[in-house]
């Protein structure tokens, strides 16, 4: 599961797009499923064995789906701003 955030919904709608792209040029594979909320606050991915959960930061805090799985590796990567 890969859980990350954009600050607005604007930068969660162009994460989920490069997310698509880069998959789709690197391992050739479509999502089999996207949800997403109408405001784009909130996009899933379904790659299958992979899931990919993009937030603005206020629903992540809220959902906190990285307690979901006590006894799983979380492995966090800094801001590049």
């Amino acid at each position: 599961m890969v859980i990350c955030e954009g600050n607005t919904p604007t930068q969660v709608s162009a994460l989920s797009d490069s997310v698509w792209d880069f998959v789709k040029k690197e391992i050739g594979e479509k999502p089999l499923s996207i949800d997403a909320n109408p405001t784009s606050q909130w996009i899933g991915m379904d790659y299958g064995t992979v899931i990919v959960h993009i937030f603005v930061p206020e629903v992540q805090s809220f959902y906190k789906l990285e307690n979901l799985w006590s006894d799983a590796k979380v492995t966090s990567t800094p801001d590049i701003d």
